[in-house]
């Protein structure tokens, strides 16, 4: 359409200049008193340009410019030419089709004259028709090329830690693209899947004090998550779903559903994160979320994929793998997080008494291999029935890139460190040692990891471990022993006691090896040893009961397979009618080791 509006104005251009010079000439004629009409004497090849004055020469030029403009577009696709044109000055994005085949966001707007045209000699071409031409003609590019090179360009924040490639730290994915994501939502999916041989050959094939192995010698779904990240317009939502081990295995680790009505546990356990917030453009980012949301303390993720080892250390473990109520983060800097918590509690669905805990987390990353994360948390009463105990916490991890030439064979190393100090106090325990307060009631431990990736990352090896010292066993996991839960043993657990000054110590170590062809699947086979000085692991006879689990797991259970009824031994030896003997007794065990082997996949 455009290109036939350009030759018509072409067209008219040409035949107004004709008239314009017939009209010069017979004004001339006139002057020098000549007929109107041509003389005989006059010869035909005379060129009219002859007798042309400067202004009809340049009006001329000027067509004969507009003539090469309208072959070019006659050439040439208007429309592509047209939107870059308007995307290049406007800086906007090509708009809906309209019904001429221009999109609306490349209309034009109206021109004014180039400084070539303004600069004619006055008088040479009235106002309009230099407007006109002007606007055939299109924008002097070496005008517009020369004003944008003096527009300085707007400096943008970085989104915060996002200028450096963090896919080497423990707890971090370790994928660089998304392959698929809208303006709307980006989708995440995972999957775990793993196979563990205990060298104790448990019989039941249950394995206890472990927040991500539950089953031996049998292939097992650890978790399958379907969710994403929604964002539109600064809200923000996100969910991942667990199914699987995780959905059975996780709520059971939390007391605090025990506390009232609504069976939370049900309510909650297909989800590991499922929050909503809002993001603040203030300083680098302020982000509020309320909801479930994953816990940092204790260094490693949540999700397998994202770590080094799969079995990590107790100071990872036994330390919350999630918390629910509200967080905001604060980005003051493009490399520092400050991060405070309101939350029910320590892993908590609920209160597990009347008083909330308060916690934060600040993250610094000062320089693309350094990492520092300090993590905190208090004022929370989470031992269910014990009104009055409280619990504090503090969590620290370094995280170290030392090496890095992604073109030899060995082309990185990083290692991390996690310290952890923590107590109980108040109702009958101290965090000081035995004195009025009651028994010590404390939790000290750290883990270290060394990382080394081969062949451009394709391998991967790690060997660490580390040590935790928990008098009172507060945060010791509580074997699943007929059926036990952290609720049940909360009331009582008699094959394992959770009693103010009751020692635990123990120490682990690993050596995890991985295999990863694509950025999406890691092959990993690990090999762990675990030690505790009291016997804790499930050992060849097991954890479950002769006839399976019976009647409620507070109780002793008799040798031939019922419930004594009794939370003491003394009473459940009369009640099975036998003495000792006549007692039923798990199979616990002071070391444990095992293989694992572990599918795991993230995009």
């Amino acid at each position: 359409m455009r290109k036939w509006v350009n030759r018509g104005l072409a067209v008219g251009l040409s035949m107004l200049v004709s008239l314009s010079v017939c009209d010069v000439g017979r004004a001339d004629d006139t002057k020098a008193g000549n007929d109107s009409k041509p003389s005989a004497t006059k010869p035909a090849e005379n060129k009219p340009e002859a007798g042309l004055t400067d202004r009809e020469r340049w009006l001329l030029d000027r067509v004969e410019q507009l003539e090469k403009r309208v072959a070019d577009l006659e050439s040439k696709d208007a429309k592509p030419a047209a939107q870059a044109a308007v995307v290049r000055e406007k800086g906007v994005e090509p708009g809906p089709s309209v019904s001429g085949g221009i999109t609306a966001a490349a209309k034009p707007a109206p021109s004014a004259p180039s400084a070539t045209l303004t600069s004619a000699p006055a008088g040479a071409v009235p106002s309009s028709m230099a407007t006109s031409i002007a606007a055939a003609i299109g924008p002097n590019k070496e005008s517009s090329t020369s004003a944008g090179a003096t527009q300085v360009p707007e400096k943008k924040k970085i989104e915060p830690f996002s200028d450096y490639d963090w896919t080497w730290l423990n707890g971090n994915p370790r994928t660089k693209e998304i392959y698929w994501d809208t303006k709307f939502f980006t989708p995440e999916i995972r999957a775990d899947i793993n196979y563990v041989s205990d060298f104790n050959h448990p019989t039941d094939h249950s394995i206890g004090g472990s927040s991500e192995l539950f089953r031996s010698s049998e292939i097992q779904l650890e978790q399958l998550g379907v969710g994403g990240d929604f964002h539109y317009e600064n809200v923000r939502a996100r969910f991942m779903t667990q199914f699987g081990m995780y959905s059975a295995t996780t709520p059971r680790n939390d007391p605090s559903p025990g506390h009232g009505q609504w069976d939370l546990v049900s309510a909650y356990r297909y989800l590991s994160e499922a929050y909503g917030g809002y993001h603040f453009n203030v300083l680098h980012g302020v982000n509020v979320d309320a909801g479930i949301f994953l816990s940092y303390i204790g260094l490693f993720s949540y999700y397998n994929f994202d770590n080094w080892a799969y079995q990590p250390s107790y100071v990872s473990s036994n330390t919350p793998w999630f918390f629910e109520g509200v967080r905001v983060q604060i980005f003051p800097t493009a490399h520092l997080k400050i991060e405070p918590w309101f939350i029910n509690g320590w892993q908590s669905y609920a209160s597990a008494n009347h008083r909330p805990g308060l916690g934060g987390q600040i993250k610094w990353t000062p320089k693309p291999w350094l990492n520092i994360i300090s993590n905190n948390y208090g004022l929370g009463e989470d031992d269910l029935f014990i009104k009055g105990r409280s619990r504090i916490h503090t969590d620290n991890s370094v995280e170290v890139k030392y090496y890095d030439k992604p073109e030899k064979t060995l082309d990185k190393m990083a290692f991390s460190l996690t310290g952890d100090l923590g107590c109980e106090y108040g109702s009958g325990v101290s965090c000081y040692g035995n004195h009025k307060g009651g028994p010590k009631q404390s939790f000290v431990g750290y883990m270290v990891y060394n990382r080394f990736w081969f062949h451009r990352d394709l391998f991967g090896l790690t060997i660490g471990g580390g040590q935790i010292n928990n008098p009172g066993r507060y945060l010791v996991l509580v074997p699943p022993i007929n059926g036990a839960t952290a609720i049940t043993a909360a009331t009582n657990a008699p094959y394992f006691t959770g009693n103010p000054g009751d020692p635990f110590k123990a120490w682990d170590s690993s050596i995890t090896f991985d295999y990863m062809p694509k950025q999406y699947i890691t092959f990993r086979a690990e090999y762990d040893y675990r030690h505790a000085n009291v016997p804790y692991w499930t050992g060849q006879g097991g954890i479950t009961p002769p006839t399976g689990n019976t009647g409620a797991p507070q109780f002793y259970v008799c040798s031939n397979g019922s419930s004594s009824g009794q939370t003491s031994l003394g009473a459940a030896e009369t009640a099975c009618g036998g003495g000792l003997s006549s007692v039923w007794f798990p199979d616990l065990r002071k070391n444990e080791s095992f293989i694992d082997l572990s599918i795991m996949v993230k995009f």
